[in-house]
């Protein structure tokens, strides 16, 4: 935003702010979307007169839409304007699926590198492979350009059963082919993972909560199932939600007929009441659900639901704090707003939405003018490091005034997050610092593209128990590293990060967290639990 036009922008939420106060407050509701009241006569007014005769040249969409992303702003953190360029993004992640030609790739010294092709996808079917180089698409050139991801996404995305032809360079058997490939919808997966840990327990990584969720939750624990599972590990760490209905179907699995799982209440206190019902097929199995201070939304749904039903044990660390329902609203230019228009309560009528901008939970005081109640929102997170909380649980702070109590005695907290049965502290000990990163990811995909046929042969089991036993690998990376002088203690998390790394590139998710889990304190803790 230009700092010029500052003045008009805030004249303009100013304007928007007014109509929507009375808007929300019950007042006269003559502002509608496309009538023609006194209100929205009164802004188009303003608009014309900036457009006309303002000293300067003024983009006036921009204007609106830093308007309408101001008055949102000083409702509460959640009430957001989507701009029409980012609406589809949006939606496709939500919806769990796009249509292009369904490749994950990296830019590879300036080359589209396909570091998988997508299960089910149109690339997958006509034989695209991992370290594939797509050179030229539709008679563009798309090496040596430079191109930013969003630039490469709009050519090889498009309409349904679409053609794009593209020039394949495969440097296995060093190759240079032309294939036609069919855009369609490509899934984007939410099940991270799911395998079983051992004999007896499963694990399921939920990475959001879209459209296509529950279905692939329910055929991945329809599948551990039959392999003997008795007790489940739910991962939902760093899982920021998404919609309501879809976290009601996977509670649905736990929870015995006509338990209580969610309710919400509008404005007007209207409830609405979400009931299990008789389909659960795990209603009897044992249940570990994994929270972290990025479990949000959906995800916390689940956790309280499961802990306010006294189902299974939540391991973790206090979850993010987010209680607020949002419904979707065209704004006809493509553009969308997400509205917060309830907030939603787990049965025992914990409210988990942390307090914002000196907002209070329903039975919690806050001072206006004492600032130590005012909640930055923004930096809670840091706010736990500085606290000690995300080290220690009695770092925790909770509120005498929203305490309860499960059916079986348990209990439990509102006024921000859930706060789980058995904490397990931030692990700093694998802590590197973050320049390694791009130096590891480029180095483990070199590693795996040089020696794809030979890697291509090894199983998970395998790459775990042997690979790179005698460091030659790892070495080979550090002395890459020797102008950064790392100390002990970094090289070897480096040599654990690369292993994964390598892994990541060899069997996608399911790699990545295998190779982890030794080191996983959460993981430890359930296997202790376990035991006793």
């Amino acid at each position: 935003m230009n700092k010029n036009n500052l003045p008009i922008y805030l004249a303009i939420a100013v304007v928007f702010g007014v109509l929507i106060g009375t808007f929300l407050n019950g007042g006269n509701s003559g502002l509608t979307i496309t009538g023609g009241s006194a209100k929205e006569q009164k802004i188009k007014r303003l608009i014309n007169f900036i457009q006309h005769d303002y000293v300067d040249s003024v983009d006036t969409d921009e204007l609106l839409d830093g308007a309408i992303a101001e008055m949102l702003g000083k409702l509460d953190p959640h009430s957001v304007y989507i701009p029409k360029e980012n609406l589809q993004a949006v939606t496709e992640n939500m919806q769990g699926n796009f249509v292009g030609i369904g490749v994950q790739f990296r830019m590879i010294n300036d080359s589209i590198t396909v570091i998988q092709p997508i299960k089910g996808g149109p690339s997958i079917k006509v034989g695209i492979k991992a370290g594939d180089r797509i050179l030229i698409a539709n008679k563009d050139t798309l090496y040596g350009k430079n191109l930013q991801n969003s630039q490469i996404l709009k050519i090889l995305k498009g309409k349904p059963n679409t053609k794009v032809e593209v020039q394949i360079y495969r440097k296995t058997n060093d190759s240079l082919f032309n294939v036609v490939i069919n855009r369609g919808k490509v899934n984007i997966k939410s099940v991270d993972v799911a395998y079983m840990l051992n004999d007896s327990i499963g694990y399921i990584k939920l990475d959001r909560f879209a459209q296509n969720t529950y279905q692939e939750f329910k055929t991945s624990l329809d599948k551990l199932l039959s392999k003997g599972m008795t007790d489940l590990v739910l991962d939902l760490r760093g899982n920021g939600g998404g919609f309501i209905h879809i976290a009601n179907s996977i509670i649905d699995e736990f929870l015995e007929d006509n338990k209580l799982m969610v309710f919400t209440k509008n404005n007007k206190g209207n409830i609405i009441e979400s009931y299990a019902t008789e389909k659960g097929a795990f209603e009897k199995g044992g249940l570990y659900v994994l929270i972290d201070e990025n479990s949000a939304s959906a995800s916390e749904i689940v956790a309280g639901a499961l802990q306010d039903n006294d189902k299974g044990i939540i391991i973790g660390r206090r979850s993010f704090g987010k209680g607020l329902v949002q419904e979707e609203m065209d704004l006809g230019d493509g553009s969308a707003v997400r509205l917060t228009t309830a907030r939603y309560y787990t049965p025992t009528g914990r409210s988990i939405q942390k307090p914002y901008s000196g907002q209070k939970e329903e039975d919690e005081t806050i001072d206006p003018f004492d600032t130590n109640d005012i909640i930055d929102y923004d930096h809670d997170i840091e706010d736990r490091y500085r606290s000690g909380e995300l080290f220690n649980k009695d770092s925790i702070k909770t509120i005498d005034s929203l305490r309860y109590t499960t059916p079986k005695g348990k209990i439990v907290y509102g006024g921000g997050g859930i706060v789980p049965d058995v904490f397990v502290p931030i692990d700093t000990t694998s802590y590197i610092p973050a320049f390694y990163f791009r130096q590891l990811n480029d180095f483990a995909f070199t590693h795996v593209d040089e020696n794809r046929k030979t890697l291509s042969k090894l199983s998970v089991e395998d790459y775990i128990k042997n690979f790179d036993e005698d460091h030659t690998i790892s070495d080979k990376f550090l002395s890459k590293l020797k102008d950064y002088n790392p100390s002990q203690r970094t090289k070897e998390q480096l040599r654990k990060y690369l292993k994964t790394s390598i892994a990541r590139e060899l069997f996608n998710d399911e790699g990545l967290y295998r190779v982890n889990q030794p080191d996983d304190k959460m993981l430890e803790k359930v296997f202790e639990l376990e035991k006793q």
